[in-house]
């Protein structure tokens, strides 16, 4: 079995104040565990040195697939279906498709960061500008690559 090792970091953010990130990441994870969204495992964690020992989930990122042009509309049919699991509880993940992988055929949200459901970066308004070719995905691809 494969793992991935999260470090913790502390980069400094002037918009934004964080709390405990590893408790936040424990909770997350358990949140969107209850809620049904298909995840990596948490397998351990190390409170005191700030890790997350998570499985590994095999296969090309969403993002990938979008640059490759190898995209597919169950792809976007998947997240809407988390999309109907998370909003009803209240929850919002990250959207970006550098947090989705696809391993035989279905997607995983490789990252456990989840807030509380907010209109602005729910999928239909945020996520699915970064989900195909749009001026928004190439905009961040050329500043990226």
């Amino acid at each position: 079995m494969e793992y991935v090792l999260k470090q913790i970091h502390h980069e400094p953010c002037s918009y934004y104040q964080f709390g405990d990130k590893i408790q936040s990441e424990i909770n997350d994870y358990r949140r969107l565990s209850d809620i049904g969204i298909r995840i990596p495992k948490m397998i351990e964690v190390d409170v005191q040195n700030e890790r997350v020992l998570k499985e590994y989930i095999e296969g090309d990122t969403i993002y990938d697939l979008v640059c490759r042009d190898e995209m597919k509309d169950d792809y976007v049919s998947q997240v809407k279906d988390m999309c109907r699991l998370l909003y009803p509880s209240n929850t919002n993940i990250d959207y970006f498709p550098t947090n989705f992988v696809v391993r035989d055929g279905l997607i995983y949200y490789i990252d456990f960061e989840c807030n509380n459901y907010m209109d602005e970066w729910n999928f239909e308004n945020w996520g699915i500008k970064y989900w195909s070719k749009t001026p928004e995905f190439m905009e961040y691809w050329n500043s990226h690559r």
